[in-house]
């Protein structure tokens, strides 16, 4: 009864969630690619790397664009060798006493000379603008929210259910007794190749689910981290020692917002330098190049980022210190591995959720095949439910011809 219980769940839990499991499979593919697909839909953001010369300083970059933008501040910013990106927002006025309004929080400079080649919404999918601007913001939203105002909440809950039912659908792969176990569990990992088409798209959801079964668990958990941290951060703070982004935000925030800091971005970019330089020599890292930095006001502090040697991602904010921006002294640092293991492990899985280990392109091919594959998990499992159901309703069709024909028998013999 138990078994049939979880069959039962198995089978529910994953009709409701075909859609969704469709969705974000096939966004995921191309998410996997997004940098490669942004080159190439708008060639106009990204520059030619010029031979033989180097990318302007962080702070040059932060100075070049709100000398651009009287009104502008800059938040933060990464740099590839072909663009530098940077999440802005608007000075405060001092008449009104709230930040002026730009109508746009990104904006894309050259990183080679500081030219400003674009500007607008990071998530700015709607509204007027070419297509091409607004595609992958729109297969970001479709991935994280289905698109929707109210999607997030729905997409973080069925996160979670995915995560569980990985542990049901193994378990429902189990062959019942224990007479002849493994060899009876080793043919669920097997495809009858010349058998019949139920039979090899039952094959195909069951094996399949097996052999990708780490990765089905890996990503759905992953997805609960960055989507409903209320369950993720108990959970991993429970088994591990873990620093969470509430307490990371209660330690460094300072008791009223510095709109106006005392150091500069180049005075604060001295400072990380030099922090980053004691603190790769005392954690025994190298650093390879300065990648973003960015000023938040509620920590009165800059942040100091670079790619270093035991960064995880080829890409992202894995090694970095916080530069108070008052003193330019060191606040605090966050390296991807050698701090807490919780931290450690999600800073991992976030990698793997993006695809991105190392900028390493066999693995970010395997997560573009695997978004393909778990949307063919999810229908041959449909496929498994409508054959069932198709086939009840057959028996039950056929048990009521019977019935009526014992009756017709019945009166005929009575007559």
């Amino acid at each position: 009864m138990i078994r049939r219980y979880f069959i039962w769940q198995h089978r529910w839990v994953g009709l409701l969630m075909t859609v969704f499991l469709v969705v974000v499979g096939l966004t995921g593919s191309i998410l996997a690619f997004k940098l490669q697909i942004d080159r190439l839909l708008n060639p106009e953001l990204h520059v030619a790397i010029p031979p033989q010369s180097a990318t302007l300083d962080l702070a040059m970059l932060a100075e070049h664009a709100e000398a651009a933008y009287p009104h502008l501040r800059v938040g933060y910013f990464s740099v590839e060798e072909d663009n530098a990106r940077m999440m802005v927002g608007g000075k405060i006025d001092p008449a009104t006493g709230k930040p002026y309004a730009l109508g746009f929080d990104e904006l894309i400079l050259d990183p080679w000379t500081g030219k400003v080649l674009g500007q607008g919404l990071e998530y700015g999918w709607t509204g007027p603008g070419s297509w091409r601007r607004k595609f992958l913001p729109f297969v970001y939203a479709l991935h994280t929210s289905l698109a929707t105002d109210f999607g997030y909440r729905i997409v973080s809950i069925l996160a979670l259910v995915w995560t569980l039912d990985c542990f049901v659908g193994f378990y429902v792969s189990l062959p019942r007794g224990v007479d002849r176990f493994w060899q009876r569990w080793g043919q669920a990992w097997k495809i009858k190749v010349g058998a019949n088409f139920t039979r090899i798209n039952f094959d195909l959801h069951r094996a399949g689910g097996l052999w990708v079964w780490p990765l089905l668990f890996v990503f759905g958990w992953s997805s609960v981290m960055l989507e409903l941290p209320q369950v993720y951060d108990p959970v991993t703070k429970t088994v591990f020692d873990y620093v969470t982004s509430q307490e990371s935000i209660a330690n460094n925030s300072v008791p009223k917002p510095l709109p106006n800091p005392k150091i500069t971005w180049r005075e604060a970019q001295e400072a990380g330098k030099r922090a980053m330089a004691e603190q790769a020599a005392r954690h025994h890292f190298s650093v390879e190049r300065p990648y973003g930095m960015a000023y938040v006001s509620d920590y009165g502090a800059y942040t100091y980022c670079v790619r270093s040697s035991i960064d995880f991602r080829g890409h992202g904010w894995d090694t970095s210190v916080l530069i108070d921006a008052n003193t330019g002294q060191l606040r605090s640092l966050d390296l991807p591995r050698g701090q807490h293991l919780g931290n450690t492990i999600s800073t991992l899985l976030w990698g793997i959720h993006y695809g991105d280990l190392r900028n390493f392109l066999p693995f970010r091919l395997l997560v573009f095949v695997f978004g393909f594959f778990l949307s063919a998990l999810s229908i041959t499992g449909v496929l498994i439910w409508w054959r069932k159901l198709r086939a009840r309703k057959l028996a039950a069709s056929r048990q009521q011809l019977t019935l009526e024909g014992q009756k017709t028998a019945t009166s005929g013999a009575t007559v």
